[in-house]
């Protein structure tokens, strides 16, 4: 845990330890070498702030593209069973 965080040569990126498996729950997600690896370098170069505002931004944008996708799903669904009484009508006839 005291190990610092190791930038890549040209300190243009983090190098994180990379795991294998995937965690299955939140404690252990907490725990993986990548998150770990993250909040370290966060801690050590005071980045707190910044970081939570970035998050903050990344999750607002993943609602409005989740809001947005369920939007177009539900009229995509009204088209098709306007398309599915248009061709009833056109057999009764």
């Amino acid at each position: 845990m005291a190990d610092k965080v190791k930038l890549s040569k040209d300190g243009s990126s983090i190098d994180f330890v990379q795991s294998d498996n995937i965690p299955t729950s939140l404690k252990k997600f907490r725990q993986s070498p990548e998150i770990e690896g993250f909040y370290r370098f966060v801690f050590e170069n005071d980045l707190q702030k910044e970081s939570y505002e970035i998050l903050d931004q990344i999750i607002l944008a993943r609602k409005a593209k989740k809001q947005s996708a369920a939007k177009e799903a539900k009229a995509a669904a009204k088209e098709a069973e306007a398309a599915a009484k248009a061709k009833v009508k056109l057999k009764k006839k």
